[in-house]
C-alpha cells in the first residue's frame, strides 16, 4: 500500500515537471535568441525603366476598302484573284447589263414620245395664239361679243401650259434616261485605289443585290498590305498614359521569338462597355502601325531586300496578313538614372494602429514639392486614428534587422519600380517571399537572406 501511494506521488511529481517545461518553452526561457525569417534580399539600384502598357489585339490593314455593287445583277465577267494587286480604274468585274440596256432603250423612246407631244402642243399653241389675236381685233372693233373673246384668251393660256408641262416631262424623260445610263455603267465595277484583293467574296456567275440607299453584297476588299496596323483594347485605367507618337514593341503569335516596331498613331474617344452592370469592362482602341518594313511584296513593286532590326544578316521581312493576333508593349514614360527596387520588394502595410513616431527615423510621405506630409492625428493612447492607413513599404535589412521603411514609388516596367523618395542607393531591401513580404514580415523582425 505504501509503495501504490509513493509511485502514484512520483507520477504527480513528474507530470507538473513537464507542464512547467513546456510552459517555460513557450515563454522563450530556453531559447538561445529570436528566430530569424529566411528571405530573400536584392540592392537597390539606379536603372533606366520605361513604363509598359501591355494589351493585345488584332493586325489590320490601315487602309481597306469594301466593294459593294449599287446595282443587282449576275457577274458575267471576273478579272481579279484573291491576293492580286490592283491599281486604281483597274476592271474588277462586270455585272449583267442587259436589263439596264433595255431600260436605256425604252427611256429613249418615251423621250421621243415626249418630244413629239411637245412638237403637238406648240403646234396646238399657235393655233390658239391666232384665235385669240382674232378674237381680241373683233372685240375692240365691238365686232364680238366679249364671251367669244374670253374663250379664245383663255384657250391660248391653257395651250401654252400645255406647253410647259411637255417640256417638263422632256426633262423627267432625260433625268431617267441619265439615271439609267448611270446605272448601266455601275454594271462595270473598278478600283477604287491601288492595293491589294484582301478577300474575294463572290464567283463568276454568281447574283448580287445591289441599292444605292443601302449596303449591297460584299464582293471583295481591297487593302493596302505594306501599310499594317494593330488595333489593340486598352483598359480605363492604363488609357491615360497612352500618348499619340509613343513607341511600341509588337509580337505577333505568327512569328514567335520576333519584335517589331510600331507608333501611336490613334486613340479613340469613345469606350467599348462590355460585360454586365456587375462586372462591366471598360476598354479603348488605341492604333499602332507597324513601322517595321513588311509585306514589301504587297505594295505593288517588287521584292526588296531590307535588314530588319530583328534579324539583320538575313534580311527577313514579315508577310502579315489582316486578323493576325498580335501583343503589344506600348513604351508610354522613360526616367533615366533613377533609384529603383525590383517590383515585388514594394508592399503594403496599414499604419492606423502604429504608435505615433516618436523620431524621423522611419520615412515619412512626400508631397509633390517632396516636403514630407503630415502623419495621421493620433488618438489619447498615442496612436493615429484613422482605422485605415496603407501606405506603401519597403523592409530593409539593417544587420539582420528589418526595418519598414515607407516610400514614394513613380514609374514602373516588368520587372522594376522607380523610388522617388524613402530610399537610397545601395541599400539592401527585402524581395522575398511573397508570403513572407505581404503578411508574416514586420519591422524589427529578425531576418536572414539565403
Amino acid at each position: 500500500m505504501a509503495k501504490t501511494k509513493a509511485l502514484r506521488i512520483t507520477l504527480i511529481a513528474a507530470s507538473v515537471g513537464i507542464i512547467g517545461i513546456l510552459i517555460a518553452s513557450s515563454m522563450g526561457v530556453f531559447s538561445s535568441g529570436p528566430q530569424e525569417t529566411i528571405v530573400t534580399t536584392d540592392i537597390a539600384e539606379r536603372r533606366t525603366i520605361t513604363q509598359l502598357v501591355s494589351a493585345s489585339g488584332r493586325i489590320q490593314p490601315e487602309v481597306q476598302v469594301i466593294i459593294r455593287p449599287d446595282v443587282s445583277g449576275e457577274i458575267i465577267e471576273l478579272n481579279v484573284r484573291e491576293g492580286d494587286f490592283v491599281r486604281r480604274g483597274d476592271l474588277l468585274l462586270r455585272i449583267k447589263p442587259d436589263i439596264y440596256q433595255a431600260q436605256i432603250d425604252e427611256l429613249n423612246a418615251i423621250l421621243l414620245t415626249q418630244q413629239a407631244r411637245l412638237e403637238q402642243a406648240r403646234a396646238t399653241m399657235l393655233q390658239s395664239e391666232v384665235e385669240y389675236l382674232q378674237a381680241k381685233q373683233l372685240f375692240e372693233r365691238e365686232a364680238t361679243s366679249q364671251l367669244n373673246y374670253l374663250q379664245a384668251s383663255n384657250n391660248f393660256k391653257a395651250q401654252q401650259a400645255n406647253v410647259r408641262a411637255a417640256e417638263f416631262q422632256i426633262e423627267s424623260a432625260r433625268a431617267q434616261l441619265r439615271r439609267s445610263q448611270e446605272e448601266l455603267e455601275q454594271t462595270v465595277i473598278r478600283s477604287p485605289k491601288d492595293g491589294t484583293i484582301s478577300r474575294l467574296s463572290v464567283e463568276r456567275g454568281e447574283r448580287v443585290l445591289g441599292n444605292a440607299q443601302t449596303a449591297g453584297t460584299e464582293m471583295m476588299r481591297i487593302a493596302r498590305l505594306d501599310l499594317m496596323e494593330v488595333i489593340i483594347d486598352v483598359n480605363e485605367n492604363q488609357i491615360m498614359n497612352v500618348s499619340l507618337g509613343d513607341t511600341a514593341r509588337i509580337e505577333v503569335d505568327a512569328f514567335p521569338n520576333r519584335t517589331f516596331e510600331g507608333i501611336v498613331t490613334e486613340i479613340a474617344n469613345s469606350a467599348d462597355i462590355t460585360g454586365t452592370s456587375a462586372e462591366q469592362i471598360t476598354n479603348y482602341k488605341v492604333k499602332v502601325r507597324v513601322t517595321t518594313p513588311h509585306n514589301l511584296n504587297q505594295g505593288g513593286r517588287e521584292l526588296v531586300s531590307l535588314s530588319s532590326n530583328e534579324n539583320p544578316d538575313s534580311g527577313f521581312s514579315p508577310e502579315f496578313k489582316p486578323g493576325m493576333s498580335a501583343t503589344v508593349d506600348l513604351l508610354t514614360k522613360t526616367v533615366h538614372n533613377v533609384v529603383s527596387v525590383p517590383i515585388q520588394a514594394v508592399t503594403v502595410r496599414n499604419f492606423a494602429n502604429d504608435p505615433a513616431p516618436a523620431d524621423t527615423t522611419e520615412s515619412l510621405a512626400v508631397n509633390e514639392n517632396g516636403t514630407p506630409a503630415a502623419l495621421a492625428s493620433t488618438n489619447g493612447n498615442g496612436r493615429r486614428g484613422n482605422s485605415e492607413d496603407f501606405r506603401r513599404v519597403v523592409f530593409v535589412n539593417d544587420n539582420g534587422i528589418a526595418k519598414r521603411v515607407q516610400v514614394e514609388t513613380g514609374i514602373s516596367d516588368m520587372n522594376f519600380i522607380e523610388i522617388i523618395h524613402g530610399l537610397d542607393e545601395g541599400q539592401e531591401i527585402v524581395t522575398g517571399s511573397f508570403r513572407i513580404l505581404s503578411r508574416e514580415l514586420s519591422s524589427g523582425s529578425a531576418i536572414r537572406s539565403r
